[in-house]
């Protein structure tokens, strides 16, 4: 993978007018202001920032192509990074240069590292200035702030940093006390095309180096490219060239995108007639004659045929089709042939399914495991994921949330006592058959549970990840509980979790934070302690899903038992006859 980086002196050296002189930066916006923010246009934003670079005197405005090239880069990204990013540096231009790169080779990685830094104020005494003085400001040497420096989360870490700092000043024998502290961080801005697991790939790059994600935020343009800001501090310090080599040599190691390497367009199927591609690309592999005892699951592509798409991923596609006259689900790996690990995740899925047969667990039929047409076919699920049949519902009562949540929580203990962890636990990898029986689906990213009892590396989605999995510490099958309370309020609420932020913004809450979605109103103090105890921090104090289950049905029942007392009741109002006399009759004189 090609590497770009840049340090251009604009991105690294801030300009006069982000430090306001006597005072530090600061991060304070009132709700009247971001009220205001928040209905801005990118086009309002643009035109903003426009005025601010000619006020500036240092900037070639009049360059051919430069402000429609500007226009462009606003309009290429979501509304959020026109109202999010600081249009009072030099930021943004710094991230235009950056896409431009991976956009002029798509195999590459372009990125730029920068110290940025945040005072904290260490006054204890209410009557003195909570800034710094002047004289003292001229001392030192300022960074830039973060490119969205103003975020809740920089902000919280600010504060706490500011009250240890001070603790440590009231402590200190000598009775030594600083005016400020200066927090520096790195801020690391990567531009590259878009990708599956992307996110996943380059917090585990920035873990690796002993970076410690604090803030980040990403974007997705509308031409299939990212852009990713983390700011980070270290474990261990290291100077900024030395970061920016070991940052180069680990991003390296990422694979590129798709069909990027050999600078070939991936392989999709004609969007004319997908069915019949899909099902002549797979006829030209021979079905496996006399196949021994031990491979009876591999599928006889003559027998199985493709009716219709049901959806499409990022890695494979879905079709309802039938095999030897039983209606089924179909799962076509896309471009596998070109990744590796996908292929050993293939395998992995099929070694596991294979494994399990349980009434909450979709059922394995067979697979095709000849390259490049890998496929499994598993039965056929008519009331498709719990996460679908929820937003064409509406909200679900009580006992069907409960419902729900008994039958995943049966599932979960058997693949348990069988040493499998699902590790992708959510709403969408649960299915519902004609009789809205709940199963667990999807073990591509699923593992045999080591010997040990612990595993490591980071996989999942992060709004249901667990914290240890998100910072790369062993974890077991406790992860799996962690993830399913987020089902829960799933289920509870029909929403996302943590809608209002980046999937990567709400991992560093839930790590740094405590972050939870919290206990929705509408949940029974017994399913709201429940859910508390399963997304404990601590995994240890988490329950097993043996235990889960009996409490789930005692409670589906119990439910169950006051839903049916209620309708009774209103249906014995509703029969009850309307009386004749009454005030109205009384005043006709007929009382």
């Amino acid at each position: 993978m090609t590497l770009l980086i840049r340090q251009h002196p604009s991105y690294f050296e801030p300009s006069t007018s982000e430090l306001p002189q006597g005072c530090a930066p600061t991060f304070k916006m009132s709700v009247a202001s971001t009220m205001l923010a928040r209905k801005k246009t990118k086009l309002e934003v643009f035109q903003a920032y426009s005025k601010k670079l000619s006020e500036r005197g240092d900037i070639d405005m009049s360059a051919p192509g430069f402000l429609e090239s500007l226009r462009d880069h606003f309009n290429r990204l979501p509304t959020r990074y026109a109202l999010d990013v600081n249009i009072d540096s030099l930021d943004v231009l710094s991230h235009k240069r950056l896409l431009e790169e991976a956009r002029s080779d798509p195999t590459a990685v372009s990125f730029a590292i920068r110290p940025v830094e945040v005072v904290v104020s260490r006054h204890r005494d209410s009557s003195q200035s909570p800034t710094i003085s002047q004289s003292r400001h001229k001392e030192k040497t300022y960074l830039p702030k973060p490119a969205f420096g103003s975020s809740p989360n920089l902000q919280a870490l600010t504060i706490e940093a500011g009250e240890k700092i001070a603790d440590e000043d009231m402590a200190s024998p000598s009775g030594h006390n600083h005016d400020g502290e200066h927090m520096t961080f790195y801020e690391i801005t990567v531009a590259s095309a878009d990708q599956p697991k992307l996110l996943s790939r380059l917090s585990e790059a920035l873990s690796d180096l002993g970076l410690n994600i604090r803030e980040a935020h990403a974007f997705n343009t509308n031409d299939s490219f990212s852009l990713d800001v983390f700011v980070v501090d270290q474990t261990e310090r290291q100077t900024n060239s030395n970061l920016e080599e070991l940052l180069g040599d680990r991003l390296a190691q990422m694979p590129p995108p798709s069909g990027a390497a050999s600078g070939t367009p991936q392989l999709k199927l004609p969007a004319e007639d997908p069915i019949a591609s899909a099902l002549s690309a797979m006829q030209q592999i021979p079905a496996r004659p006399g196949s021994p005892a031990a491979d009876d699951w591999e599928i006889d592509i003559a027998q199985l045929q493709i009716d219709a798409k049901v959806a499409s991923g990022a890695f494979s596609n879905l079709y309802r089709g039938s095999y030897c006259g039983q209606e089924v689900a179909v799962k076509i790996l896309k471009d596998v042939q070109d990744d590796t690990s996908q292929y050993q995740e293939f395998l992995q899925e099929v070694s596991i399914m294979r494994k399990v047969r349980h009434k909450n667990v979709v059922q394995f039929i067979g697979a095709c495991t000849r390259k490049p047409n890998l496929c499994i076919v598993f039965e056929f699920m008519s009331g498709g994921s719990v996460y679908d049949y929820m937003r064409r519902e509406g909200m679900l009562s009580l006992s069907q949330v409960l419902k729900i949540a008994a039958d995943v929580s049966r599932g979960m203990d058997y693949l348990h006592q069988r040493k499998i962890i699902h590790r992708d636990l959510k709403a969408a990898n649960l299915l519902m058959d004609e009789h809205n029986i709940v199963k667990i689906a999807d073990f591509g990213v699923a593992r045999i549970i080591e010997t040990t009892g612990h595993m490591t590396a980071e996989t999942g989605t992060y709004r249901w990840m667990a914290p240890e999995v998100i910072e790369h510490r062993p974890y077991d099958e406790k992860a799996d509980v962690f993830s399913f309370a987020v089902v829960l309020w799933e289920l509870l609420t029909c929403k996302v979790p943590y809608s209002e932020m980046t999937p990567l913004q709400a991992a560093v809450g839930v790590v740094q934070k405590g972050l939870r979605p919290g206990v929705p109103a509408s949940a029974p103090p017994a399913l709201g302690q429940l859910m508390e105890a399963c997304w404990a921090q601590e995994p240890g104090k988490r329950p097993a899903f043996r235990d889960l289950t009996p409490r789930l049905q005692l409670m589906l029942q119990a439910a169950k038992d006051e839903e049916s007392r209620r309708a009774a009741a209103a249906a014995l109002a509703a029969s009850k006859p309307v009386p004749s006399g009454g005030l109205l009759s009384k005043l006709r004189g007929k009382g």
